[in-house]
């Protein structure tokens, strides 16, 4: 069955309600062995892509995911770019912001590690956390510190869209592509993992009371990701919602995604000059002695 990867686009200029989307589609695996088939299959693939945006050297490709908690975004990130040639390619998670962090401005500190030409980031949370657990938690926007008069403005989170949409405008028309996954789970399912890491011991430090005091803010949470999704979904830089109940199927999707969008851009290995060509065969004659 082939991945139509469109379905999970939120579209622009839409109000996105997160009611409306699945937390689980129908498998496009048959069976374990189907899907690792299908998973290996899609790595290959990406790894031959990831050697020609190299090469290319024209493009950037960054893959933003976001998620509530226990949504499978490190599983996602370690099965899927599994294949990928570490030279070419660099994972970010950004958690609370440093104090340096909090002297500069919100998008400061994930500027700094954006892809260079040729390569692929991968930020595990992101400058969306400003318009996400920032807007959950007033008291971290009000560590940073920001001029009062900002901080009334009835539009300030408004602003903040504009900020990220401008950045990734900028981003677009300079060669880096950026494709944002939000992983969507349901909340009986997160209780589900949440139960699973306490009884098993080897999971037993990723979870702690404070995962389930956020998970009392799901509403909260909801509202903040259905504002961001609609305010920041666009043509070039869009948003994805990944039903993310089936861990397996989720992979499957966004390797899909991430295949589709190198797969769009117009690359091709650097084609030798003619004077080159002359040198090369130079060299050949040398060999050949």
């Amino acid at each position: 069955m082939k991945i139509r990867t469109k379905s999970f686009r939120v579209g622009e200029g839409g109000k996105c309600n997160l009611k409306h989307w699945p937390t689980q589609v129908k498998p496009f695996y048959k069976s374990k062995e189907h899907y690792q088939e299908l998973l290996a299959r899609h790595i290959k693939e990406m790894s031959d892509l990831q050697s020609i945006l190299y090469a290319h050297d024209r493009y950037a490709l960054l893959l933003i995911f976001q998620a509530m908690d226990a949504a499978g975004k490190d599983g996602a990130i370690k099965h899927v770019m599994s294949g990928v040639n570490p030279q070419g390619c660099q994972v970010f998670s950004f958690k609370h912001p440093s104090a340096t962090e909090l002297e500069h401005d919100f998008l400061w500190r994930t500027t700094r590690c954006l892809p260079e030409r040729g390569h692929i980031g991968i930020f595990n949370r992101s400058y969306y956390e400003e318009v996400l657990i920032v807007r959950v938690h007033k008291e971290i926007l009000q560590a940073e510190d920001l001029p009062e008069e900002s901080l009334k403005d009835e539009d300030f989170w408004q602003h903040r869209y504009r900020s990220i949409l401008d950045l990734e405008k900028h981003l677009h028309r300079n060669g880096t592509r950026v494709v944002k996954f939000f992983l969507h789970l349901s909340k009986e399912e997160q209780r589900q993992r949440f139960l699973a890491r306490i009884d098993d011991p080897d999971k037993n430090w990723k979870f702690s009371l404070a995962d389930i005091e956020e998970r009392e803010r799901w509403r909260d949470y909801t509202k903040a990701y259905e504002a961001c999704l609609s305010a920041t979904s666009t043509r070039h830089s869009p948003w994805y919602v990944v039903p993310a109940d089936d861990k397996k199927n989720a992979r499957l999707i966004v390797s899909q995604i991430i295949l589709d969008t190198l797969n769009s851009l117009k690359m091709d290995y650097p084609k030798a000059t003619p004077e080159h060509r002359k040198e090369l065969e130079a060299i050949r004659k040398r060999l050949a002695k």
